[in-house]
C-alpha cells in the first residue's frame, strides 16, 4: 500500500478549557482527545507521513504525550506557539515523531508547500499554476474554514476546519487549485 501525507495542527490534546473542546463539539476535553485520536487513526495508516502544524498539546504534557503516542504515522512536528522547549525534548522521546522542526519544506508533485504554524504570505496569482507557486500550509487560527483571507495559496489545516481530522494532502492540491478556479472568475 502506498504511503499517504497528511497534514494538521492545533490538537491541544489534553487542553481542558471549554472555548477548546465546546466549539469542537465536545463535553470535556476527555472526550475531544477520545474523538481526534479515534478520527486520526481512522485515516492515517500506521505507514504514513502525518505534518503536525503545532500546538498538539497544552497543559499537562504528560497527559498530552500519552495520546500522541497512539496515534498512527510518522510525525513530523513543526513548533506552534505553546510548544515548550520541555514539550520539544518530550517530542523526541516519542517513538512515532520523526523530527521537530521551526518549518518545513516538502515538495510533493511538483508542488512546493511552506508549512509553518502561522500563515505566511508566500504567492499570489499571477503565475499560471500552484506549480510555479510556494504554497504555504499553516494551523494557529482556529478557523472555521480552510483559506486565509480567502487566498488559494494560503491553506489552513488546523483541526477546527477539518473536523478533528488530518487533512490528506492530495485533498489539500484539489482544494486549493478549485479556489484558484474561483477566484480567476473574479479577476
Amino acid at each position: 500500500m502506498e504511503k499517504k501525507i497528511f497534514i494538521t495542527s492545533d490538537l491541544h490534546l489534553g487542553h481542558d478549557r471549554e472555548f477548546v473542546y465546546r466549539p469542537r463539539g465536545f463535553n470535556s476535553v476527555e472526550e475531544m482527545n477520545e474523538a481526534i485520536v479515534e478520527r486520526w487513526n481512522a485515516v492515517v495508516g500506521p505507514n504514513d507521513e502525518v505534518y503536525v502544524l503545532g500546538d498538539l498539546t497544552l497543559g499537562d504534557a504528560t497527559i498530552g504525550m500519552e495520546y500522541i503516542k497512539r496515534l498512527n504515522g510518522a510525525l513530523h512536528i513543526v513548533l506552534g506557539n505553546h510548544d515548550t522547549d520541555n514539550r520539544e525534548k518530550m517530542y523526541y522521546s516519542l517513538p512515532n515523531v520523526v523530527e521537530v522542526v521551526l518549518a518545513a519544506k516538502l515538495n510533493y508533485k511538483k508542488y512546493h508547500f511552506f508549512m509553518t504554524h502561522y500563515p505566511c504570505l508566500t504567492g499570489n496569482l499571477e503565475k499560471e499554476s500552484l506549480k510555479q507557486c510556494t504554497l504555504n500550509l499553516y494551523g494557529h487560527t482556529h478557523q472555521k474554514t480552510n483559506f486565509y483571507m480567502d487566498m488559494p495559496y494560503m491553506y489552513h489545516v488546523g483541526v477546527d476546519s477539518h473536523d478533528c481530522t488530518p487533512v490528506l494532502l492530495d485533498d489539500i492540491i484539489v482544494e486549493m487549485n478549485d479556489k484558484v478556479r474561483e477566484c480567476k472568475e473574479y479577476l
